[in-house]
């Protein structure tokens, strides 16, 4: 005589729960691993904006300190006040704009940079007044001796 022993109806009615709860945990998992994905993707593209946006105020600052290191007098009849910038920020353009200045007021000086991204023209710009240099040599030479390293 063969004895076959029941399993209660509460233990395989708990076995068809835990699939589910296995089904459920593993959906909650996956959309959490997508939303995670999600926020690291824009917290690096605003992390690369950042850093954009530091390089064209760097930029703006120096284009403004070489005016007021050579003065505004004449600026743009001596140098140039459009072009590329200079390695390694060759995907960036400059553009300076100089006005008033007569009867030694202070020259308006505008500096703008602008640059390509996602196949659109940005640009960003920069408005200061910098006066005339009066009693100084009209352009001394203020090149270092060993040239500027960029990183």
């Amino acid at each position: 005589m063969v004895v076959r022993l029941r399993q209660p109806r509460v233990v395989r009615a708990r076995r068809g729960v835990a699939l589910v709860e296995v089904i459920v945990s593993t959906i909650v998992l996956g959309v959490a691993l997508a939303v995670l994905i999600g926020l690291t993707g824009q917290a690096m593209s605003s992390q690369q904006a950042g850093e954009r946006l530091s390089t064209v105020a760097m930029l703006l600052d120096e284009q403004l300190n070489l005016v007021l290191a050579r003065g505004p007098d004449n600026y743009a009849a001596r140098f140039d006040t459009a072009g590329v910038c200079e390695a390694p920020f060759e995907q960036y353009r400059y553009e300076l704009s100089l006005a008033g200045g007569q009867a030694g007021e202070a020259f308006v000086v505008t500096a703008t940079i602008s640059w390509s991204e996602g196949g659109r023209l940005r640009s960003e710009s920069l408005q200061t007044m910098i006066a005339p240099r009066l009693g100084d040599e009209p352009d001394p030479d203020r090149r270092p001796d060993d040239p500027v390293l960029r990183y």
